[in-house]
């Protein structure tokens, strides 16, 4: 069985960067494509940014792209999502995500889910 932990979460004020990571464990993690996505109070998930297996492919949703980094390290079984220029709207729970077969941006492609860590933007 695949588990997530994220980490990196915290308050920061707007203009400011955070750097999330994802460690991942339980199966071959270069075999799977990874998915960062948000969720904030009311509102439904959303797609941020995702990663394919290789690395070789990345997908930034429009609403942060120029702003957020995705990369991973296979030899570290980890994903990372740099966030530079946040803005308050940028506050939610950030969870990383795993599929083995399909690189998406659809929460419903992903199988295995980390728990989530807290961002928070203060103007």
């Amino acid at each position: 069985q695949v588990q997530l932990v994220e980490s990196g979460g915290g308050l920061v004020q707007a203009g400011g960067s955070l750097r999330l990571s994802c460690s991942f464990s339980g199966r071959l993690f270069s075999s799977y494509n990874m998915g960062w996505f948000r969720q904030a109070p009311g509102k439904e998930r959303e797609f941020v940014a995702a990663i394919s297996w290789s690395g070789g492919t990345t997908w930034i949703a429009d609403s942060v792209k120029g702003r957020f980094t995705i990369s991973r390290v296979n030899a570290k079984n980890t994903v990372n999502l740099e966030m530079n220029s946040l803005k308050p709207e940028d506050t939610a729970v950030y969870c990383c995500a795993a599929s083995r077969t399909t690189f998406s941006s659809a929460v419903s492609a992903y199988e295995f889910w980390g728990q989530g860590t807290q961002v928070t933007v203060s103007s």
